[in-house]
């Protein structure tokens, strides 16, 4: 049997494989796998593939826009200002699971993020995290799954090692900036 670990890294560098192709490998990949898990409409409803970042330091947090940590997004894209040219990628996937603290069309959270934020990393569709295949992938890799919004997973290139950060954890606390520069270094 495949761990999580082995999904995640088969969701994240294999995604640019055809689809014949992953079809014909679904014992060596994983079996459960469909298209849906390896790519997510954006905001703007445009689908984005996972495979773009394959290669890149990835950090995944769920966000919320009338949640008393909605702050974090300007930590969150300071980091993402930052380090992208080293590669890193902040991906933002809206959720209105934990006190319902994302009510609004996607249209609305874009034009907020923008707005409020000027938010310039990439931010998905409102998905529920209950649904979502990449959410509870990375909740099995770690054992954590997010309690509210704006937890964090930090997955390396690759996707084969993740950790996971708790929503108190802020964008630029050193914890968290110590661990994506460790990754920024690994090749």
């Amino acid at each position: 049997m495949i761990d999580r670990r082995t999904l995640i890294a088969a969701t994240l560098a294999t995604a640019a494989t055809p689809l014949s192709t992953r079809m014909a490998s679904a014992e060596t990949q994983v079996s459960r796998m469909t298209a849906s898990a390896f790519s997510f409409p954006g905001l703007s409803g445009s689908e984005i593939r996972l495979a773009e970042y394959a290669k890149s330091p990835v950090l995944v947090v769920n966000t919320a826009s009338e949640c008393g940590y909605t702050p974090q997004y300007d930590g969150l894209e300071a980091l993402y200002r930052k380090y992208k040219a080293r590669g890193l990628v902040v991906l933002g996937f809206p959720m209105n699971d934990f006190g319902g603290q994302e009510p609004g069309s996607n249209k609305e959270i874009s034009q907020f993020c923008v707005n409020q934020y000027a938010i310039d990393f990439p931010m998905f569709a409102k998905t529920d995290l209950m649904k979502n295949p990449l959410y509870k992938d990375l909740a099995s890799a770690t054992g954590q799954r997010p309690k509210w919004n704006f937890h964090k997973y930090l997955v390396d290139r690759g996707g084969k090692k993740v950790q996971s950060f708790d929503t108190r954890v802020a964008p630029e606390d050193p914890k968290l900036v110590a661990a994506i520069e460790k990754l920024l270094e690994e090749k």
